[in-house]
């Protein structure tokens, strides 16, 4: 089986605290169908990108476009329930969440071991889910907003896209205090041989996936 390619950022390799992934889209793979068969399309791709990940346990999110952040840890449920973000300290735990078109917003506060990951559309932007995971990880874990790195995902974006959610989830960021935001730029529209799309493939597609991990000390 070929490996799935996967995007890494430049701005969270520098923190040396954080294992990360953004895993593309499978060369030749036939995903044009809903979104449960097509994920059950990839989910050998994906595991064999998880495994680079160690023996930690995958934590994801239900992903109702809303924004709840759960805080997980290893005795947590698989999925979480009505939750868009997730955020935690514990290192045995790999935080996963799905996307085509919408954004993956990785969060991590270097200076308490703490990560987040966001699910961010058009309606997790209005909701300001991002806001609401640096709020998760300041009351649960001490983080100050200004100790904390961010870095948004490929997504979609003007002209392909009517809203530019990337824009206003930088500016949700900034004003929630957090300074250093790195954004992509990546437009998943406009390159399909990387990227899979909900808009331009109409809804039957694939998924990215989205993971981030704390080192093991």
């Amino acid at each position: 089986m070929i490996n799935a390619p996967v995007e890494r950022f430049p701005a969270l390799d520098a923190l040396g605290t954080v294992l990360h992934g953004f895993v593309l889209r499978v060369p030749g793979l036939d995903v044009r169908t809903d979104r449960e068969p097509a994920l059950e399309r990839l989910e050998s791709f994906h595991d064999l990108a998880r495994r680079s990940f160690g023996s930690r346990e995958l934590r994801l999110a239900e992903q109702v476009h809303g924004n709840s952040v759960a805080v997980v840890a290893v005795d947590s449920p698989a999925k979480s329930a009505q939750a868009d973000a997730l955020v935690t300290r514990d290192p045995n735990v790999l935080l996963g969440i799905h996307v085509a078109d919408c954004c993956a917003v990785f969060l991590v506060d270097p200076k308490r071991n703490a990560i987040g990951l966001a699910h961010s559309g058009k309606k997790g932007t209005e909701l300001n889910v991002v806001g609401a995971a640096v709020q998760k990880m300041a009351a649960e874990f001490g983080s100050e907003p200004g100790d904390l790195v961010a870095q948004l995902s490929p997504c979609i974006r003007p002209p392909e896209y009517e809203v530019d959610f990337a824009g206003e989830i930088v500016r949700e960021l900034e004003r929630a205090g957090v300074h250093r935001v790195f954004d992509s730029g990546e437009n998943t529209a406009k390159d399909l041989d990387r990227f899979y799309s909900f808009r331009m493939e109409e809804g039957r597609t694939g998924r990215m996936l989205a993971l981030l991990a704390l080192k093991l000390s």
